[in-house]
């Protein structure tokens, strides 16, 4: 039975901050505080990977601070205690192994046997509802670009290129098998049409029975409502079923500042507002085809969450349909995942982990585009403000 979509309010700071003591709060808070400036935040990740790198024993801090705000655990093992208390609220998980900036054959094959261990992990955990991995991941992000471009690879290139769509299939063939749908993250444009090839064909594999293959659009580029159009009339001709995950973006700042240096028309959007109007149809033409694409909400946006909420019950759809997900970020927008997970929608959170210092450049990363998210960083604190307020009171 669907709980009716009256009960569903983002403003509910008890349900959001539920499984938060008052230290976890307060942590949380001068986080946020120090996230929310971008000139502390500039300064703060040199003289942090330089401390890293020269081995000044600040992993204690981080570990305590920005670390445990954002990730799960530095192994697969380790994260067991957060991923089940995001259960006890409803809320399911996305395993992300964030090891970032590593580009040999062997760091590759050892993302690709990691993200296999999250996929046997998820087999016995029903907790974890999506494996993820990134296809910078797994192969070099120069070789993409080359592939991209079209441009000839020699023979070393092709070998190494064969390696990629191999660990990709491997990763994916493992989900299939065991029944779990994995997210193929998105990249920079420059790169993103070789992955949407590689993701395309994984999807033709494996997704005749279901949803298993999923693959990322950025809707902060003005051509990606197109592009998830195209994908499924193609799936629909070869008889198998999309897989989508809908984001707004994350390289704004890059993929403006590198197409001006180059002189090419940048892909990104206009303004937000073009970016949401197409994030919402792009949820819309989602639900019109329920039936054959399976979709994930990848949003901290509370105007498309409660959207994708309302039609979902003004369409008749079950909250838990399989089909749609929620999903946002480990340590992020509480109030979206905690209270649609209390309303019964199917809700997951991208939990990233990884020893701590090779998880910093996507701590950094993630730190950098909270900074330059309008409204992010201060609609956490007020949402923080608000719940220490709510629990003083009752202390009164």
């Amino acid at each position: 039975m669907m709980t009716p979509n009256t009960t569903l309010n983002f403003e509910n700071t008890e349900i959001a901050f539920r499984n938060k003591s008052d230290k976890d709060l307060e942590r949380a808070y001068w986080l946020f505080k120090l996230i929310g400036s971008s000139t502390l935040i500039k300064i703060g990740t040199p003289i942090t990977n330089f401390s890293l790198n020269i081995g000044l024993p600040i992993q204690g801090l981080i570990r305590n601070t920005i670390y445990k705000q954002f990730c799960g655990g530095e192994t697969i093992e380790g994260c067991a205690k957060a991923i089940e208390e995001l259960g006890k609220g409803n809320v399911t998980t996305i395993l992300d192994y964030s090891v970032e900036g590593e580009e040999s054959e062997a760091s590759f094959d050892a993302c690709c046997k990691e993200v296999l261990e999250t996929v046997k992990y998820a087999q016995k955990n029903k907790l974890i509802s999506f494996c993820v991995f990134k296809p910078t991941g797994v192969g070099r992000f120069d070789l993409l670009a080359k592939v991209n471009a079209q441009e000839k690879l020699s023979d070393t290139e092709q070998a190494e290129f064969a390696a990629v769509l191999r660990r990709c299939n491997a990763i994916c063939k493992a989900c299939y098998e065991a029944g779990i749908p994995v997210l193929i993250d998105a990249e920079h444009s420059w790169i993103q049409d070789a992955i949407d090839d590689i993701a395309r064909e994984l999807m033709e594999r494996y997704n005749k029975e279901k949803p298993i293959v999923y693959n990322t659009y950025q809707l902060y580029r003005h051509d990606k409502l197109a592009s998830l159009k195209a994908d499924f009339a193609y799936a629909q001709q070869q008889g198998f079923y999309l897989g989508a995950k809908l984001v707004r973006g994350a390289y704004m700042e890059i993929e403006r500042e590198r197409a001006q240096e180059k002189g090419y028309p940048s892909p990104i959007q206009p303004d937000k507002k073009s970016s949401d109007n197409d994030y919402n149809k792009a949820l819309m033409f989602c639900l019109d085809n329920l039936d054959r694409i399976g979709f994930m909400a990848g949003t901290h946006n509370d105007e498309s969450c409660m959207l994708l909420a309302s039609e979902m019950d003004k369409r008749g759809i079950p909250h838990n349909h399989p089909h749609i997900y929620f999903a946002q970020l480990l340590g992020m927008s509480d109030n979206l995942s905690f209270n649609l997970g209390a309303s019964g929608y199917n809700v997951a959170k991208y939990m990233p982990y990884g020893p701590v210092k090779s998880v910093m450049p996507y701590l950094f990363r993630r730190a950098q585009e909270n900074t330059s998210a309008a409204g992010q960083t201060g609609r956490e604190l007020s949402l923080i403000i608000k719940e220490k307020e709510r629990r003083k009171s009752l202390k009164k």
